[in-house]
């Protein structure tokens, strides 16, 4: 691969984990303020070592592991990090149901944003869907799985596998989302130890950094390209959370640029699942271009703001 296109997978890669952790960084950031000096220091330093080598290290192999059982954990962790013709066939083989199950997770991840979660409106569509077609987010999601399940079953059975796992996938990490988003008002005020919450930061982190590591398979099936773009975002998002998550929740629609970025990622991935050619520097460029215009977009609200003040 060309050195200018595995430059645009990395940045492409550290950008989509930096605005798809957005929530990750706030949530810790709220719980870090109720810390020690020292717990920050800690969390900072040996949390980075965690979230990079531990979680966002050991998702992708054990995602293409679980994506193709049958030829063993040793031999699939191989196939990630050699060139050779033979472990290369593992992830090929691997294919069709790691893009399908993490292109409908991400679809799911939109929509449910889209239907029922709290959100800044950046556009009327917005704030009609979720305060007014909120209990249409079910119903649309069956009828997306049943969908593709019914025209992919006869031309790959693991395409309708890797759906199927992909909706299983987002239910069981969304319940872990919620439970842990309802947990952070009682986790600030609780008297725990520093290094108790440090655990259950990182503990939610690891739920969090799976729409990353999933949507990262839309850039690249190569995983060290995936570990090491991941892990440069992994690192920024720890300093945002420690420095700048203030600054960050200025810029109000910076999370819909994540969010549509992740439905285009996840409608990619469903397409590559069906042997669809999609240009490799397609995703990056999506995730630039997305993310851009709602930067914009939230840096003109804020000047508006500002001068109103």
């Amino acid at each position: 691969m060309p050195i200018f296109q595995l430059i645009v997978i990395i940045l492409g890669l550290v950008l989509f984990e930096v605005i798809s952790s957005i929530d990750n960084a706030v949530v810790n950031a709220d719980v870090l303020h109720t810390m020690t000096a020292r717990g920050r220091k800690w969390f900072l330093f040996y949390g980075i070592f965690i979230a990079v080598f531990l979680v966002r290290g050991l998702l992708p192999l054990l995602i293409v592991y679980f994506s193709n059982p049958s030829v063993g954990l040793v031999a699939a962790f191989t196939a990630t990090f050699s060139g050779h013709e033979s472990t290369a066939a593992i992830i090929e083989a691997s294919k069709p149901i790691l893009l399908a199950g993490g292109g409908i997770y991400l679809v799911f991840l939109f929509f449910h944003w889209l239907f029922l979660e709290k959100k800044e409106y950046a556009f009327f569509l917005e704030r009609h869907i979720h305060t007014k077609l909120f209990f249409w987010f079910y119903a649309i999601v069956s009828v997306i799985l049943l969908v593709i399940v019914w025209t992919t079953i006869k031309i790959n059975p693991l395409i309708s596998l890797g759906a199927v796992v992909g909706s299983t996938a987002f239910f069981i990490t969304n319940g872990f989302k919620h439970n842990a988003e309802q947990m952070e008002q009682d986790l600030k005020t609780a008297h725990l130890s520093d290094f108790a919450k440090i655990l259950y930061l990182e503990l939610i982190d690891a739920t969090f950094s799976i729409d990353g590591v999933l949507g990262a398979f839309a850039f690249t099936i190569s995983v060290p390209l995936i570990l090491l773009g991941n892990g440069i975002g992994a690192v920024v998002v720890r300093y945002v959370t420690v420095r700048g998550t203030a600054t960050v929740k200025k810029y109000r629609f910076l999370k819909n640029g994540a969010m549509y970025s992740i439905l285009s990622l996840g409608v990619i991935m469903v397409l590559e699942s069906l042997a669809v050619h999609v240009y490799t520097l397609l995703p990056p460029v999506i995730t630039v271009v997305v993310v851009g215009v709602f930067f914009l977009l939230s840096r003109k609200e804020l000047k508006m703001r500002e001068g109103r003040a």
